[in-house]
């Protein structure tokens, strides 16, 4: 408990007080001490609490214990911890004494009346809906944290609106509720108090921008009920009382966390006496909770599949119908966008990435739509956004967008601990330069979001070294049913010559690479023994392999990764642009179901009747229960310098654990 006010009695006149139920009033009597006054004694009626306490120390005693000197280091607390049920209906008497007198040489009376005012919300601890046992000014992380938690409310429940739920200060459908927060004001008190006191509830300017409050003034299940009292521009709203004791609001996110916004938001209900026509209200009590808006959480491919978002385009028929077969087996939902509708851009990878948020209440999906503004860019608000899915995008104010802000370049790790630390939602991984350097980076807007989030602490790789300059080029991650409960993989130019060195041991130089190829007479093929013999392909490749080496020690160290950890695919790079790209189909490149892995399939050298590239990855993931299919992305994909997952989206299931558990 906390002092509110300080309450001064007169001799001369009886003193009238409110208190709040379970505050503290502090009640100042020595401007009222009659002359001669050596000691003092002081009661209140049954339901009041009266203790003495030194200023100098801090315990204190029930107050009709004893006589107490007159020591101007004394204070009078009073505490009601029910409210009154008419005014001024408990008080408390004190008398004063001499050392020489029997009888008191005066008395004074503080009439009391008890209000009990609180604003609640779900504390989200153990269910606990009331501010009595936590601070809800504080919002606290952890297992044994507490805090209100709010949603972005940036779904379209009402199919018939073009907007954003959280874009209009209206209740457009009832469902819209349920992705809301419920604050709830409560006032117990005679109804006469109210004649002459208010109660407003308010927020600052700052924090108006980023919530906004509905308030029921009617049939609940009628949308006209909800009028918007809160946010924008609206600071305050004084509350009327002639519904009953239990004020109803429903509060809504308006922005993610982010650059300039922690993620905080408040709210306050303030108790005003207007009792005095000629002085301004003055304020006798505040009650203050706290939300926390839910940061937008990204899902690793290691989480099972709901479902896969991939384009018809004119040429890639035969790749959109592998896909599908591999959706069927992993038992999950498959949309395909429309040719009308992407206009030949295939990478839907790169336009989005798909995430969630969640509260104790509710859990929706929300796509995150990049800022690269392909012909897709119109796919995830006009075809995605809907009833419980919602929507955000960062867009810079200048023209800084590269192609690393496609979210190819975009990816998390599985639960980790690194260094001490846990991270059980992972952490973000994005591509860049080294540090220093001057290059390509993700743009700024994008990566404040991203930080702000703070459940997934993003790390920073080298990425600029390849053409596109994406991190889903060079690795991904597989479930696995030990260690860690997953596997890095990381492409491997060195492990890639070792293969083929072997081959060409074992008197297999002449196979093949880039046999089979359908349809596209531009390829040549191109044997082991040339590889192997090419001075410009191995010293390019040596370089590629330092630039991965150079992200593997980042992602062992931030990752908190052993090497057994790692899996090293096969791959080779040429130089294409100045920069790097794929000499084969990209097999780290891949889709993830599950235990089902779509491959690009590598065209390699054909050995006994079997692609050694398909073998060796084979070799390398069905141990770890995993089933692998290779999928032809030749033409309609890696020609233009994309692979599997590229042309490839995946909603995924949310992670079981509960964000606000964690400890940023």
């Amino acid at each position: 408990m906390s002092l509110q006010r300080i309450v001064r009695v007169s001799l001369e006149h009886p003193t009238s007080a409110v208190c709040v139920a379970g505050v503290e009033t502090l009640v100042d009597i020595y401007g009222s001490v009659p002359e001669g006054s050596e000691m003092f004694e002081v009661y209140g009626t049954p339901g009041v609490d009266v203790y003495v306490s030194s200023s100098l120390e801090r315990g204190r005693e029930h107050a009709d214990t004893k006589r107490w000197h007159c020591d101007a280091g004394l204070e009078i607390i009073v505490v009601m911890n029910s409210p009154s049920n008419d005014l001024n209906d408990s008080h408390v008497q004190i008398s004063y004494f001499s050392s020489n007198k029997p009888l008191p040489l005066a008395s004074t009376v503080l009439y009391l009346t008890c209000v009990d005012i609180t604003l609640d919300c779900d504390l989200n601890c153990e269910d606990r809906q009331n501010g009595s046992s936590v601070n809800k000014r504080q919002w606290v992380w952890g297992p044994d944290g507490y805090g209100a938690i709010l949603l972005v409310n940036c779904d379209r429940d009402d199919l018939n609106c073009d907007e954003r739920d959280n874009c209009d200060q209206h209740i457009r459908c009832l469902q819209d509720l349920e992705d809301m927060s419920i604050m709830v004001l409560r006032t117990q008190g005679p109804a006469a108090f109210f004649d002459d006191h208010k109660l407003v509830l308010h927020t600052s300017s700052d924090d108006a921008k980023r919530a906004r409050v509905f308030h029921a003034c009617g049939p609940e299940d009628s949308c006209e009920a909800y009028r918007h009292v809160l946010g924008q521009d609206k600071v305050s709203y004084e509350v009327a009382r002639f519904h009953g004791n239990e004020e109803r609001f429903f509060v809504e996110g308006l922005s993610f966390p982010d650059a300039g916004f922690a993620g905080l938001v408040f709210f306050h209900v303030t108790l005003l006496d207007d009792s005095n026509e000629d002085f301004s209200e003055s304020p006798i009590f505040t009650d203050t909770v706290v939300f926390r808006v839910a940061p937008w959480i990204m899902t690793p491919s290691t989480l099972p599949p709901l479902e896969v978002y991939v384009c018809r385009v004119r040429n890639n028929t035969r790749f959109v119908d592998a896909v599908a077969e591999l959706v069927r087996k992993a038992d999950c939902k498959l949309t395909i966008c429309p040719q009308a509708e992407n206009r030949n851009d295939r990478w839907i990878q790169d336009e989005m990435e798909l995430g969630y948020v969640q509260a104790p209440h509710k859990t929706f999906p929300v796509v995150f739509d990049s800022p690269r503004n392909g012909e897709l860019q119109d796919f995830p608000y006009k075809r995605i956004l809907g009833p419980d899915f919602g929507y955000v995008t960062r867009e810079p104010r200048d023209s800084s967008v590269s192609g690393l802000d496609s979210f190819g370049n975009l990816e998390v790790s599985p639960p980790v601990v690194a260094n001490g630390k846990e991270y059980p939602l992972g952490r973000i991984l994005i591509g860049g330069n080294l540090p220093g350097a001057r290059g390509r980076r993700v743009t700024q807007v994008v990566r404040d979001f991203l930080h702000a989030q703070r459940v997934q602490p993003p790390v920073e790789l080298f990425v600029d070294w390849l053409a596109v300059g994406h991190v889903d080029e060079f690795l991904s991650f597989v479930p696995a049913p030990d260690g860690k409960g997953f596997r890095m993989l990381l492409a491997s130019p060195g492990a890639c010559f070792k293969l083929f060195q072997e081959k060409r041991k074992w008197g297999h130089g002449r196979a093949l690479l880039f046999e089979g190829v359908v349809g596209n007479e531009q390829v040549k093929t191109i044997s082991i023994n040339q590889v192997l013999s090419n001075d410009n392909l191995i010293s390019y490749n040596k370089f590629v392999q330092s630039c991965i080496d150079w992200n593997r020690e980042v992602l062992k160290r931030e990752l908190g990764l052993a090497e057994r950890d790692i899996v090293d695919v096969p791959q080779l790079f040429k130089r294409e642009r100045k920069k790097a790209a794929a000499f084969f189909p990209d097999l780290v490149n891949m889709l993830v179901l599950g235990k089902h892995l779509g491959i690009p399939k590598p065209f390699g050298p054909i050995i006994n009747g079997r692609c050694c590239l398909e073998e060796k990855v084979r070799s390398l993931l069905e141990p770890l229960g995993l089933h692998c299919t290779f999928i032809d992305d030749f033409t309609p994909y890696h020609m233009l310098l994309g692979e599997v997952h590229c042309g490839t989206n995946v909603r995924r299931q949310p992670f079981s654990f509960k964000w606000w558990h964690m400890v940023p």
